[in-house]
């Protein structure tokens, strides 16, 4: 893979507001472009990453007090359940959400979108609606995009898939890849909390603690924060990337503060089935396509940076 040798220092950020009164919350999301980027082939699964739109990722991971201050407007007889963190030393409410199952996540995912006036992204219709850690049911046709069965096509929030993740992560505006989510082929330096570029939250004496979504390391070439260390996250993806079974295992990512630094590279992957909730060290992040606003905005911001660099060749 080409080594970038640069962070991104001026991400392009979108701040989203949810709940309401003592229950409100932010969350901010980076901008992921270069759509029709060519796939990573070193990585895996091979090839991956290639994205044809512009879509937006959550800049941190999901927090602890973000599923609190849900759970009261979900309007449902159950609340999203997380592990609990105290005996690890990370119980603060900027910690991230751990012990959610892809289920549970599924289930915050459709809340913000509801709350918006946005269509569900994950089905649930039929599927013991009383019990929140349910699988899913497919959707039917002319309800998804392409193959992808597990994602409504109307659905403005999402799980991000494995390959908005993993571009989001490993990719780079210009269309090059590396190894790690911090825009280098080596290995971050391993550190308890912090931004500093080139850095992660990984290979912490056992037990320790996760960082808060703020400090969980420094940026990949996009700009979010901790997608390598500090929790691994929920891919939205099946494991096997068929997306046609609603039991199948799905993809997480990342690695977590307890892990080596080889569960960070672009080459590692592991699975889970979607009920699974008892692991301290599983977390997601949030993913989400622009309006159609912001998106000629966006392809006008991209016609005057060119016509900009045009000019500076021709001065």
């Amino acid at each position: 893979m080409l080594a970038l040798g640069y962070q991104s220092a001026s991400a392009q950020l979108v701040t989203e507001s949810f709940g309401t009164g003592d229950n409100a919350f932010t969350m901010d999301f980076v901008t992921i472009g270069n759509p029709g980027n060519a796939a990573d082939t070193t990585g895996s699964p091979n090839p991956v990453g290639r994205v044809d739109y512009i879509y937006y990722l959550g800049k941190y991971e999901i927090s602890r007090s973000m599923i609190e201050k849900a759970n009261p407007n979900l309007g449902l007889s159950f609340e999203i359940t997380q592990t609990s963190l105290r005996h690890f030393g990370g119980d603060g409410p900027d910690r991230p959400a751990t012990g959610i199952s892809w289920n549970e996540a599924a289930r915050f995912v459709n809340w913000l979108n509801t709350s918006k006036g946005y269509h569900p992204a994950y089905n649930f219709e039929g599927a013991r609606e009383a019990m929140i850690n349910t699988d899913i049911v497919l959707w039917g046709e002319n309800q998804y995009s392409g193959d992808n069965r597990f994602r409504h096509k109307d659905a403005h929030y999402f799980l991000p898939s494995v390959d908005e993740w993993y571009k989001a992560a490993y990719g780079s505006p210009d269309g090059t890849w590396s190894d790690f989510p911090t825009a280098s082929n080596n290995p971050p330096v391993s550190v308890v909390g912090g931004t500093d570029a080139g850095s992660a939250v990984w290979g912490m004496n056992w037990p320790g603690s996760p960082a808060d979504i703020y400090n969980a390391g420094g940026a990949s070439a996009y700009g979010t924060i901790g997608q390598g260390g500090n929790i691994s996250e929920w891919n939205e993806s099946a494991f096997d990337g068929t997306n046609d079974d609603p039991s199948e295992p799905r993809e997480m990512r990342g690695g977590s503060w307890v892990n080596s630094f080889e569960y960070l590279d672009a080459s590692n992957r592991q699975s889970y089935g979607p009920g699974l909730e008892a692991s301290e060290f599983i977390g997601f992040r949030i993913a989400m396509v622009p309006e159609p606003s912001s998106l000629s905005l966006l392809a006008l911001g991209g016609v005057l940076v060119a016509l900009g660099r045009r000019r500076q060749k021709r001065a």
